[in-house]
């Protein structure tokens, strides 16, 4: 009898061990980090600016996730602005070196002019893009499709851009 319950014991613990949870696979370990910083200090204007985004890779084909970003613009000491939000991405790998990508932006912009003025809205953007991935570099074009001349922080509806995910 002292047999069959070592032997059950044994069997149980390595039935146990084998059916433990692979943290290797857990959500946080499969999300890729990256975005963009940058400043420029000139005698005409300075611009800094970060970009940290997060995305999730759903399977091969498609990856999600969330951006933030902030931007701080100032022209000649007429003005400065701040800008701040997030977005939404999406992307699609139809094939390897494809990528295609719709990002969902909202910016905040607050803007005061050195006479006292005052510009604050909010700026929406819907870019869909093509890039060509190698790994987790990705350089390409995207295009707002809800861009206004008249009221915007991209200076075109065009725009160039390269990605990086860790």
């Amino acid at each position: 009898m002292k047999k069959i319950v070592l032997l059950s014991s044994l069997i149980l613990c390595l039935s146990l061990q084998a059916q433990q949870v692979d943290n290797s696979s857990s959500f946080w370990n499969k999300v890729q980090w990256g975005g963009t910083a940058g400043a420029n200090f000139s005698n005409l204007f300075t611009t800094v600016s970060i970009s940290p985004q997060a995305i999730y890779p759903v399977n091969s084909f498609f990856s999600t996730g969330i951006g933030l970003q902030y931007s701080y613009f100032e022209r000649n000491n007429r003005f400065n602005s701040h800008l701040y939000g997030g977005s939404l991405l999406n992307f699609f790998h139809p094939i390897p070196n494809l990528q295609l990508s719709a990002e969902l932006e909202q910016l905040r912009v607050n803007t005061k002019f050195t006479t006292g003025e005052r510009d604050e809205f909010w700026n929406t953007a819907l870019f869909l893009g093509v890039g060509y991935r190698q790994n987790n570099f990705v350089v390409g074009i995207r295009y707002n499709v809800l861009f206004d001349e008249n009221r915007n922080v991209y200076p075109e509806a065009w725009l160039p851009f390269v990605r990086v995910f860790f």
